[in-house]
């Protein structure tokens, strides 16, 4: 009979696990982006599918979430130094000044796009509030959350493998935006040469001397 040796077993299965929850996650975002081009084959039911696959990008990125925390008890053999090399009282103190703004970022995005946070629906207008100044707040609020998770778990591997995010976030805005040029035509384009992707634009001089 082999005896497994799990706790050396557990680190890799986590890690194998959080690339295929991030690679899934990804995936079913990027097809939950799309409800006007999926319309275009389906119908008006395409919004009822990309609202199950932005459910099911959710549950995934949950997953990733939990691995980040089973990471932080087992933790792969790379060599890489296990915590940060400060007190772990700064590391607190730094994910609360990066933690609170965006956490809010992502919040007040979230309560401003309303339903189409989770479900896309054909009828809904273009945002107000936040989105009045950036076209991405929840993303520009919820990057910056995997190294606070980081540094809440005082991981430096973690803390890197979180740049993946980057490319990740960046490629869903991009989609989402595609499709919203479809569903909203020459009035997205207009209001994308007004607002920052994820950085507000600086009105022209005139403008706020109004």
């Amino acid at each position: 009979m082999v005896n497994l040796d799990w706790a050396t077993l557990i680190p890799w299965i986590n890690f194998t696990v959080m690339i295929v929850a991030t690679l899934f996650m990804f995936y079913f975002y990027m097809q939950s982006a799309r409800p006007a081009q999926l319309e275009k084959k389906i119908g008006d039911i395409a919004y009822k599918k990309c609202g199950q696959y932005r459910i099911i990008a959710s549950v995934f990125e949950l997953l990733v979430v939990a691995n980040y925390v089973v990471y932080s008890y087992y933790p792969l053999p790379l060599g890489i130094p296990l915590t940060f090399p400060w007190p772990y009282t700064i590391s607190i103190i730094v994910a609360i000044i990066i933690g609170v703004p965006s956490a809010y970022l992502m919040l007040r995005g979230v309560l401003d796009a309303g339903e189409e946070s989770l479900l896309p629906k054909k009828k809904h207008k273009l945002y107000g509030g936040i989105y009045k100044r950036i076209r991405h707040p929840q993303s520009m609020g919820e990057l910056p959350l995997w190294w606070v998770l980081s540094l809440l778990l005082n991981s430096p591997f973690l803390a890197l493998y979180s740049i993946i995010w980057i490319p990740i976030f960046v490629a869903m805005c991009l989609a989402e935006e595609k499709d919203l040029l479809i569903r909203y035509g020459d009035k997205y384009a207009e209001y994308q040469e007004h607002t920052g992707f994820f950085i507000p634009k600086r009105k022209p001089r005139k403008e706020r001397s109004k």
